[in-house]
């Protein structure tokens, strides 16, 4: 097997291979942060509407880096993970059956997939990623430069003072990238890359579970339609990502965080609300909320997935509603706090497919046996 080849035989080959899957990991969260950090200081605004969209493509650029090269290492934790996502493209409508057999390049996972998955993990997505960053960067030195932050209180053009980039953003750059892959090594060497026994197809661990960052849709499956669950509502979040910055927005708060002061409540309130709702509602579904066996004669596609994602979309849109009577919100302040809302919600979900959810897939505290997370 290559990858213990790597280890074991290769001089450094086990830091090597660490250094690569976490800085991988690492690399999405950094990229999802800065996602969020655009996000709560307005930095999609005019003039940096089409901007967002283009990180939005980077970031999930890099989520399918991950993703693919998540398989390579070709071990049971690897193979089934992916084998569970992979699964999830049946219910998209159409073209699902298709979708399925084109990522693993045949009905079912074997040595092709490896391959295929290799060309788009080292070739396709790196070569995405190098297009598009300049282009990025460009925008935003075309747009002014980065969104200066600010506190409420303060105009847009109060910082308009400029220095330069050689040697002050140089500088910064090289120091944060020192810490940052000085970070990586210590890291690397303290924790290993997980690998576990070789693929076996007829084989599958339990419970088995997809990568941590496709976790909170596979817990969506245990509570939703899975036509719902792996496409409706993630192309209905991906598209309101997109349209995010085109918005009628009726100010410009770009800089400030979370908007507003009043904002910066509106968010807290959310973040209490989906911390406090989430864990309720995956507790009662788990124990006695079952739509299909109180609506026997309706179809479970009705019952198990247009029913709860319909109270979903009401509870969502009567909390935007509320939030903006109660606080006499702006349109950003609304929207950061509906975002806030979700972002919590799903978070929850993840947290609970990773830690509370073992053997059989059932319920548990974390420090039960049978709860081994990929």
């Amino acid at each position: 097997m290559s990858v213990l080849r790597l280890q074991n035989d290769i001089f450094f080959g086990q830091l090597i291979r660490n250094v690569h899957h976490w800085s991988g990991n690492f690399l999405l969260v950094v990229t999802f942060l800065h996602l969020l950090k655009g996000f709560f200081t307005g930095a999609f605004h005019p003039p940096r509407e089409f901007n967002w969209v283009i990180g939005l493509g980077m970031f999930f650029a890099v989520l399918i880096s991950n993703f693919t090269g998540y398989l390579l290492p070709w071990d049971q934790l690897a193979f089934w993970a992916v084998t569970i996502c992979t699964s999830m493209l049946e219910y998209i409508p159409g073209a699902g059956e298709w979708l399925q057999q084109l990522n693993l390049s045949g009905p079912e996972m074997g040595p092709t997939t490896l391959t295929n998955f290799f060309a788009i993990h080292t070739a396709i997505i790196p070569a995405f990623l190098i297009i598009l960053m300049p282009f990025h960067f460009w925008r935003v030195r075309k747009a002014g430069g980065l969104v200066i932050p600010r506190v409420p209180e303060e105009g847009s053009q109060t910082r308009s003072e400029s220095v330069p980039g050689i040697p002050n953003l140089i500088m910064r750059e090289v120091v944060v990238a020192l810490v940052l892959i000085a970070f990586v090594l210590v890291f690397s060497v303290m924790f290993s890359a997980p690998l576990g026994d070789k693929a076996n197809p007829g084989l599958s661990p339990n419970p088995t579970k997809a990568p941590w960052y496709f976790m909170g849709i596979q817990e969506m499956l245990f509570h939703f339609h899975p036509l719902f669950a792996a496409f409706i509502i993630p192309i209905f979040v991906m598209g309101a990502l997109v349209l995010v910055p085109y918005i009628n927005y009726d100010t410009n708060p770009s800089g400030v965080w979370f908007g507003s002061r009043k904002g910066r409540r509106m968010a807290l309130v959310s973040a209490v609300t989906a911390l406090t709702l989430t864990p309720l509602v995956i507790i009662a579904d788990e124990l006695f909320m079952d739509f299909a066996a109180w609506m026997p004669g309706l179809p479970t596609v009705v019952s198990n997935g247009l029913l709860p994602v319909t109270i979903m979309a009401a509870v969502v849109i009567g909390f935007y509603l509320l939030m903006k009577k109660k606080y006499a919100a702006t349109n950003n302040d609304a929207v950061r706090a509906i975002f806030v809302l979700l972002l919590v919600a799903f978070f929850i979900l993840m947290v609970t497919g990773i830690w509370f959810r073992g053997t059989g897939m059932a319920l548990m505290w974390p420090w039960h046996v049978g709860t081994a997370t990929p």
